[in-house]
Order: C-alpha cells, then structure tokens, then sequence
C-alpha cells in the first residue's frame, strides 16, 4: 500500500505503451472461454502491493484459512514495493509472467484489460455482484470495454478539516461548514475579506477530482474523449480564478504539494485541507491550539457524493488455475475479510452492509474514531470520480492550465480547451 492510503490509493501512472500493443493480440476481458468452471485447487500466485511488511500476520492467516476451505490449493504470496510497482506490472504483462490474482488500482488494471490480460469478473463471478456496493463495483468498469475487471478491495476517502477559529474569526459560522461549492466559494471570499486577505480558504487549485465533484461531466459517455472544458467546468475555472484573485486561495497554490497545504493549514495560515487520522495525530502533538480548534467535514460537492479512492483484486485471464484463482480473490474481499482487514488499517470494506458496523458508526473519543466514522458515511454512495484512462501526463496538462487560468495568461474556456484538446491526443495516442 502506498504510504498515504488516502492520495496514493490510486497508481502514479498507466502501465508503459508497451501494454497496450498487446492488445492487438488480445481480446478483451480475455477473449472466449473463461475456464472458470471446475474444481478449486491448483497453486494460485497473489500479488500485493507494498503490504507485506506491516500485514503479514493478516495476510498468512487469509491464505491458511483459503487452503483449509480449499484442500489441494496453495496459495504463493508476491509483495512488490510501491515505487515501480506499474512499471513491473508492465514487465510481467509482457513477459507473460502476470501472477493469477493482482493487486491494482482501476487505472492500472484499465491497460491489462485492453491487452485482454483482465479477466471480466462481471461474466467469470457475476453471482458475487450484490455481494459489493454499487460504486466500487463500477468502479472497476472500463470504458470502452463491456465487462467489471477486478474484485473490488479496500476503499478510501478523505474527510476536510476546517479551522473553527479561523472561521469565527472571520465572522463565519463554525457549526456550519460550507457543503457546496457555492457556499465554499462565498465562505473563501468572506474569510479572505475579513482577515484582510490574511487567511485563505484553501491552498490547492483544483483537480479532475474537484470537477467531478462540482457536476462537471468528464468525458463521454463511451469514454473515448474528455469533455471538461464543457460550461460547468469552465464555470468552476471561473470561480477559481476568482477566489485566487481574491486572496481566498493561496499565493503559492498553484506551486503546492499535498505536504505544504498540509504545513500551511497547521500553520492555521489555510482555514480548510483534506486529511486523515494520521494528521490529527500530528496535530495533537506538534500544533496543540490548531488541534483545539479543528472540526471535520465531507468535503464539498453538488453531486452528493464524495470520492472514492479504490483497490481491486484482479484475475489474470491468462491463469492456468482461474476456478482458483477467482475463489482466492473472491475469499481475500469477502465482508469478512475486508472487515478484519479494516481493523488493521485505516481503509474501509467495499462490501454491502460493512460500514454499517459499529466499527464505523459509533465514536469513542479518540482521533482515529472520529475520522474513521466520517469517512465511513460518506462511502455508502460514493463514486470514484478520476477517470481510470487519466494518465499523469495529462493531471499535468490539467494542473498547467488551470495555473494559465488562474494567472490571467489565459481565459478559463481558451485554457480548458487547450487541456482537453491535449488530453484527447494522448488518449488517442496511447
């Protein structure tokens, strides 16, 4: 697991072209038979991805429990480090030598099954479908592809904190963070108004995420173009140009990392940031008087729903063991091994039903609590809304044009048409 579960649940990158050139060769999903009837057994290879040096205890206790329920199955573990883990998938996909059941985020499984090295766990393991909330089933669909092309995993979200102070401060009520974009964009120019331009809102410009949430529709619906540049989209490129005009949003936002939003909002220079336990933990500790004073929200949407960061389990589609391979990845995100996973990690189940757990709805005091139930509530109905085909390359191409936006070197519209139009080329050239 990447070391921040909630920003780098998802993949740096989609895996190197040299995938996708087998998908010439390959059918979809795997192509004909799936071969997934049959009895369970065989010697099934499990890759994780950067897990095994905190969870093994878990992880041997699951794969002895699936060879107990199983007799004639083994089970041989693979943990891979998180730097170059999709540049080793690459490899593997390539080589041939793709484990039966792989650890992937959706926009690395998008390029295996393309190739046709995903197997289509919605035709091979459809029975197991209400077994899964709705939005990390379809999470793992793949646009252009008819199929569902991993089991889905862990899930994540990220609550926002807010500094109640600073919002009395500024003549804004702190029982009443902003919910909607409207109300975070009023409440921005408010806070930056009243603390002559002192304190800003928020210390990042906005991602594909940020669109999402606003209503803006991402791409098509075959999933073959982008379409933010469409009038919400430029809408809300608007309203950011404003806020950044304002002083609502940082001065070094458009230069921000995730690190220093997170310094300046334990600096109480930045009134709201996205976080997790772990930084309620530090605020504890390192900032006791903004620990005091923090308060957490959902983070603000017109949609309804929050984001979802997610992990799955895929089959190979090439596994010489798929009626194993399938019951292996089945078991490992089955409720209750997603729950007694949870337990261990700050992650949350994808099955139906789990976050109704009083894991994750009763508080006890402590930080962990408070953010775990926050988080949980807002999962029921959450959607993941990154496109799994968004590549780095082009979050980058995004994030520059919104800084052209934003410094007046261009129009919002001028700058998210160029974005797109950028976008689509790479997408079309893989």
């Amino acid at each position: 697991m990447p070391r921040d579960s909630r920003r780098r649940l998802v993949a740096p990158a989609v895996l190197t072209a040299s995938v996708f050139l087998l998908s010439a060769c390959g059918a979809p999903g795997g192509g004909g038979d799936d071969g997934v009837e049959g009895k369970v057994a065989g010697r099934v290879t499990f890759q994780t991805w950067n897990l095994k040096a905190r969870f093994q205890k878990y992880f041997d206790g699951v794969i002895k429990d699936f060879e107990k329920k199983y007799p004639g199955t083994e089970v041989k573990w693979i943990d891979q480090p998180a730097e170059g883990y999709p540049q080793k998938l690459s490899a593997d996909a390539v080589a041939g030598t793709l484990p039966d059941v792989v650890n992937v985020s959706p926009d690395l499984a998008f390029p295996l099954a393309k190739a046709g090295l995903a197997l289509d766990i919605g035709k091979a393991a459809g029975k197991y479908r209400t077994e899964y909330l709705d939005g990390a089933w379809k999470s793992q669909e793949m646009p252009g592809l008819p199929g569902v092309y991993a089991f889905p995993w862990y899930l994540n979200t990220g609550p926002m904190f807010y500094n109640k102070a600073l919002f009395r401060q500024a003549g804004l009520d702190p029982a009443k963070p902003p919910t909607s974009y409207d109300g975070l964009f009023a409440d921005a120019l408010t806070m930056a108004r009243n603390s002559g331009r002192k304190i800003a809102m928020l210390a990042g410009t906005p991602s594909i995420e940020d669109f999402g949430r606003y209503g803006v529709r991402l791409m098509d619906d075959r999933g073959t173009a982008f379409t933010f540049n469409e009038p919400k989209g430029v809408q809300l490129l608007t309203r950011y140009q404003e806020l950044y005009a304002a002083g609502a949003l940082d001065s070094q936002a458009l230069t921000s990392v995730a690190e220093s939003a997170g310094r300046k909002f334990e600096q109480q220079s930045v009134a709201m940031n996205p976080g997790s336990a772990l930084d309620l933990e530090n605020f504890k500790r390192d900032a006791p008087r903004l620990y005091e004073n923090v308060g957490i929200t959902d983070a603000v949407n017109n949609t309804g729903k929050a984001n979802m960061y997610v992990q799955g389990l895929m089959v190979n589609a090439q596994s010489k063991v798929k009626p194993a391979a399938v019951a292996f990845a089945h078991f490992v995100t089955d409720r209750q091994n997603q729950m007694a996973f949870a337990r261990q990690v700050t992650v949350f189940p994808s099955t139906k039903g789990a976050l109704d757990d009083p894991y994750f709805t009763k508080e006890d005091g402590t930080d962990a609590t408070r953010v775990r139930v926050a988080a949980a509530k807002s999962l029921k109905n959450a959607v993941n809304y990154t496109p799994v085909v968004l590549s780095d390359q082009m979050k980058t191409v995004l994030r520059n044009a919104v800084a052209r936006a934003l410094q007046g070197k261009q129009s919002p519209q001028a700058a998210l048409d160029s974005a797109v139009a950028e976008c689509n080329r790479l997408l079309k050239t893989g």
